[in-house]
């Protein structure tokens, strides 16, 4: 959630972020490419854990209809939490006159749906089924939506990213579900590793995030399967290297899933042995991660319109409103030099962080002093 923070304040202060993706190798540096592909960690992770987090539930007392209704209504309200109150820290209006962005929440909210229904399954079943999905959708890498005439739109929806509209409105699909659902049964399924003893639950760990590891490098060197955007040598290795690091976010390529799942895996085995005290910011962040994930947006862009207004004067109010250019906006709209260096990024990155620990604290007390079925969705 920290590192996931870094990102999305790119995206809003970054001058880089609003002429080109920091991932393209004729523009980007090191030091940018870096900053964006080590936040690449964070959709997995909240996917995988998401999926443990549903096994360790389906564990409590009552029928297999509990977690599979709570599974369907909390994919729901994610669903609509993208559509509002994402779309409002995106955006500060709910213009129809912007894209509407289909983001991590949505592809997670229909792979919850999805998973619903699967969940009276044995964990190992699904698990499998999950990783066949993982393993295997780059298969479908040359089905284009565009062939597939009325269906375009769920295939959008399902696998490849690109816009359609409805009722007039412009619809962008950036997390297409359909790999997403599978990550999130493999992590169903390895919720089960909470039955074993910790030292137990650390070696498989272990043993599985340094076989991801190993055999995302191996089958990256070959470069024949498990990503639609094959590495290429570049004028200098530090380039070659950034090239053999560039997998597919959108949607998760194989080899994006082992280059992130294998670290994920590594640091949980890890933190089998790490006791923080209650009131460690970590602790205190992973507490409340749907109340952070929305108030850090809403920080980020009001402190970046706040830096905006400092720069531009009043003509800058005029940005505060509608997407930046790295969201979606006209770029001829905003001044050339709009938008800050990568060590500004940081500084306000880590101004926001400092500032989301109170609140988050806050929040998580008011969480325990009240018992409200309705707080489990917040």
């Amino acid at each position: 959630m920290v590192v996931m923070a870094l990102d999305h304040v790119r995206d809003f202060v970054h001058a880089g972020a609003m002429n080109f993706q920091p991932e393209d190798l004729t523009q980007t540096t090191p030091a940018i490419f870096l900053t964006r592909w080590v936040t690449h960690i964070c959709a997995p992770a909240f996917v995988l854990l998401a999926g443990m987090a549903a096994h360790r539930r389906s564990r409590q007392p009552g029928p297999t209809s509990q977690i599979g209704w709570y599974l369907a209504t909390r994919g729901l309200w994610l669903i609509v939490v993208e559509l509002t109150l994402i779309r409002f820290a995106l955006n500060f209006r709910f213009g129809l006159q912007d894209t509407w962005l289909l983001l991590v929440l949505c592809a997670l909210g229909l792979a919850m749906v999805a998973l619903a229904p699967l969940v009276r399954l044995p964990a190992a079943a699904l698990g499998l089924g999950g990783v066949a999905v993982v393993a295997l959708h780059n298969l479908l890498d040359p089905v284009q939506a565009r062939s597939l005439g009325s269906l375009a739109p769920a295939w959008l929806l399902l696998h490849q990213p690109g816009v359609f509209t409805v009722a007039g409105q412009v619809v962008f699909v950036a997390y297409p579900m359909l790999p997403w659902a599978g990550l999130l049964a493999v992590g169903f399924a390895a919720g089960a590793a909470y039955d074993f003893p910790p030292d137990t639950r650390r070696r498989v760990f272990m043993a599985a995030g340094a076989s991801l590891v190993a055999g995302f490098v191996l089958l990256r060197l070959w470069n024949g399967y498990g990503d639609p955007q094959p590495w290429s040598p570049q004028p200098d290795i530090v380039m070659t290297l950034l090239s053999f690091l560039r997998t597919t976010k959108y949607p998760p390529s194989l080899m994006f899933v082992m280059m992130t799942i294998g670290p994920t895996l590594l640091a949980l085995a890890l933190a089998e042995r790490w006791s923080p005290g209650p009131h460690h910011p970590l602790l205190v962040f992973g507490r409340v991660p749907l109340f952070y994930y929305v108030v850090h947006f809403l920080l980020a862009h009001a402190v970046a319109s706040t830096m905006v207004w400092w720069r531009h004067g009043d003509a800058g109010l005029a940005f505060a409103a509608g997407p930046f250019p790295s969201m979606g906006g006209a770029r001829d709209a905003f001044p050339p030099d709009f938008g800050w260096s990568l060590p500004v990024v940081y500084a306000v990155w880590l101004g926001v962080v400092i500032a989301m620990y109170p609140l988050c604290r806050w929040y998580g007390r008011f969480k325990r002093e009240r018992r409200w079925w309705w707080l489990s969705y917040l």
